[in-house]
């Protein structure tokens, strides 16, 4: 009887010290005080000099006559304009709006400076595709960078489909 006793209270103080490792664990190594990560809280940008696989080296904004110089290598067919309108929708119109009337049609242009008329004939002659392409990847005065977020490709569907919205 004097063994099961000393076992039981062996198993006991065993589950007890446990219990105490787990806590000081949790204590020395508390997630609340130790750096957090949100998704999308931060962006770490490439760093310079690297191109992805497949893709073409971004033009900085610093060097947009360069860029403005880059013939657009995706015709306008009815596949690009439907591609396009799909990542307009997705990057573009929270700015710019559904119409691309720009101002403050875009559910978030409300709170920045009002974005130009992406329709408007006149603004349309003035800018190249190269230059448009230039301004979506790699970004303007206000408007953020995509250049991570299109792939090159992308952003040209997306200037075709802008100039289509020209036409109309």
């Amino acid at each position: 009887m004097k063994y099961v006793f000393l076992l039981v209270l062996l198993i006991v103080a065993s589950a007890g010290a446990l219990l105490a490792g787990v806590i000081a664990y949790r204590w020395l190594n508390n997630m609340t005080q130790t750096a957090k990560l949100v998704p999308g809280e931060r962006v770490f940008s490439m760093p310079s000099g690297v191109v992805a696989r497949g893709t073409t080296p971004i033009i900085p904004k610093e060097q947009r006559d360069v860029a403005a110089r880059l013939p657009n290598p995706i015709k306008a067919t009815e596949s690009s304009l439907a591609v396009g309108k799909q990542h307009y929708q997705t990057f573009c119109v929270p700015c710019h709006g559904p119409e691309a009337k720009g101002g403050v049609t875009g559910p978030v242009a409300t709170k920045f400076i009002p974005t130009p008329d992406l329709t408007n004939r006149d603004l349309q002659r003035q800018r190249t595709d190269g230059y448009w392409h230039s301004y979506i990847v790699a970004g303007g005065a206000v408007m953020p960078s995509y250049g991570e977020a299109l792939s090159s490709q992308e952003a040209w569907h997306i200037v075709n489909y802008l100039r289509s919205l020209a036409q109309k």
